[in-house]
Formats: C-alpha cells, sequence, structure tokens
C-alpha cells in the first residue's frame, strides 16, 4: 500500500500511514486499520483514538489536564498560584508533549493563564456583579468612581478603568447610523481596559459626536474622573436613559489575547446607547467581556400593567 497522509478538519496533519501500521509525527508506529472519510479520504481509525495530533496518546494528555483542572477546583492551587512546572511534571512522570498539550487545553478553558517571566498561574474567576442601576449612583458631578469602579467597589474587588487611546476618527458605518451622522463625519473614540486587581476584564470602546466630546471633555486624553456620564452632565448634556443591548459569543483572537483568555472561553458582548431628553444620542459604547468574571442584575424592574 503507497505511503498516504492522513488529516482531519479538527486535527491537521496528523501521520504518515504505512500498510498496516501508522507512523506519528512523533516517530512512534502503530498498528492500525484504514476507512473511507469524506473530507480527506482516509482516516486512520483505532490509532486515531488513541493517538493525537501531537503523535501522544489522547488519554494521557486529557487525564492530566483534568488532573490539574480538579486540583485547581478544589483550591489546592489558589488564585494567582503558580502550577506545577514542565520540570516538575517531567520528574513525577509525565511526558513533555503531553505537559504542553495539557496546559494548552488549561488555557482554553481559562483556568490558567501564562504570563512571561512567570509561568503558569491560576487565572481569577471571580465575578462582578454589574447592576442595571449602576448608572443612577455616578450621574452626580463630584465623585470620583464611574459605573465600573463602583460595581467593582461593591463586591471588594479593586477595579479601575485604563485610558488606552483617545483620537478622532471617521465614524464607522453602523455606528454613524446609530449616531444620526453622516458617513465620513468625524468622532471622537476612547478606547479602554477596565480591571480587576490588574487583570483585564473588559474591552471599552466608545464614540461621541466631536461637539459633545468638546462639551464635556472627552476628547482628551486620560481618565475621565468620575465616569464618562457625570461628565456628560457636567458639559450639559445631560444624558437621560441609556439602551443595553447583550450578545454572547466566542471571542477573536485579538479580544483572547488582549483578554488574556483561551479562544473558547466565552465573551459577553454589550452595546450601551445614551440618549439626551430629546433623544438625540450622546454616546455609543461597545463592550466585550469575559463572560466568567461579569454578572449582569437586572432587580426590581417595573412590570408595567402585571400579569393578564
Amino acid at each position: 500500500m503507497p505511503v498516504v497522509e492522513a488529516q482531519n478538519a479538527s486535527s491537521g496533519f496528523l501521520c504518515v500511514v504505512k500498510g498496516e501500521r501508522v507512523t506519528t509525527r512523533w516517530g512512534q508506529t502503530r498498528p492500525t486499520t484504514l476507512i473511507n472519510h469524506g473530507c480527506c479520504g482516509v482516516v486512520v481509525d483505532t490509532a486515531l483514538e488513541k493517538w493525537g495530533v501531537s503523535g501522544m496518546p489522547l488519554q494521557r494528555w486529557r487525564e492530566l489536564a483534568d488532573r490539574l483542572a480538579a486540583r485547581i477546583e478544589s483550591g489546592e492551587f489558589p488564585v494567582g498560584g503558580k502550577m506545577p512546572t514542565t520540570v516538575e511534571l517531567l520528574a513525577a512522570g509525565e511526558s513533555k508533549p503531553s505537559v504542553e498539550r495539557a496546559y494548552r487545553e488549561l488555557v482554553e478553558l481559562g483556568l490558567v493563564v501564562r504570563k512571561p517571566r512567570v509561568g503558569t498561574v491560576v487565572r481569577s474567576r471571580v465575578p462582578v456583579r454589574v447592576p442595571l442601576s449602576r448608572y443612577g449612583a455616578v450621574m452626580r458631578p463630584g465623585g470620583d468612581r464611574g459605573p465600573w469602579e463602583t460595581a467593582a467597589a461593591a463586591v471588594g474587588l479593586g477595579g479601575r478603568v485604563m485610558p488606552l487611546t483617545v483620537e478622532r476618527v471617521p465614524v464607522p458605518g453602523d455606528v454613524a447610523v446609530v449616531l444620526g451622522l453622516e458617513p465620513g463625519q468625524f468622532v471622537v473614540r476612547r478606547r479602554r481596559h477596565a480591571l480587576i486587581d490588574g487583570d483585564v476584564v473588559q474591552l471599552l470602546e466608545a464614540f461621541y459626536p466631536a461637539d459633545v466630546a468638546d462639551a464635556a471633555g472627552l476628547g482628551e486624553p486620560g481618565k475621565v474622573v468620575g465616569g464618562v456620564l457625570a461628565a456628560l452632565t457636567v458639559g450639559g448634556l445631560d444624558p437621560a436613559s441609556a439602551d443595553e443591548k447583550v450578545t454572547a459569543r466566542l471571542p477573536t483572537r485579538e479580544e483572547a489575547a488582549e483578554l488574556c483568555i483561551g479562544e473558547r472561553v466565552p465573551v459577553l458582548r454589550i452595546e450601551r446607547v445614551v440618549r439626551d431628553r430629546e433623544g438625540r444620542v450622546l454616546e455609543v459604547l461597545r463592550v466585550v467581556g469575559a463572560a466568567d468574571r461579569l454578572e449582569l442584575h437586572y432587580d426590581n424592574l417595573t412590570l408595567a400593567g402585571g400579569l393578564p
């Protein structure tokens, strides 16, 4: 039988098949049988049930990942604590490919994070309770906390917002529709990170009509002390209502990198639209946050009319 490269969509290049045996990319040879497969013509049946893309027994790395995950969940490895190193796990009898694949799995599941010059540490999944009522508490000028800092402090966490960029840009088409602007008009875009104890938990991108940003001082770099809503109030813009739309999805690769999460950790996407009493849109805010770090609470909602 000729040599065949066996491949499938989930695993990529797996092995080279010769007759009745399979040679993995790591050089091991195992007996195998072949069956037809629609996407690549060949599947290595018995071998691929036991051997994975790295040429290691699938059961070994999965068992290792499960054991490490159980020790995390039990509290043996606390939040922020260092996980066993590769050297330590090799000394315990694990193979290097199994260790690397197991840790990759834990990263993708959001259980650990790899930090330069530190190693692999347990990721915090303590959620911030974000109530619908968070806006009312920060509308009055003079405060030093915005909605995020207020919500974090309410659950005993150290929350802060870190400014990234403030720039005047042509309004994106979908934002122009919401703001009621013509395509190509310039708006002020503010990009920020919302942090908890140094960890990036939310990515924020906000758009303001140029005159609104100028009146509220939002076109200048740096943190807006007390939050944007208080700044709009000080600027005489009278923010009166806010609509929020919440959806869930998986992160993009760039979002996962900024949030330091695996690409299989779901995120929430929140779009907030703030209007004045005349109905003019003052702000379009888009937030992407790790779903396991956020709890959105909608308490004491008024149900007009009651039940029929």
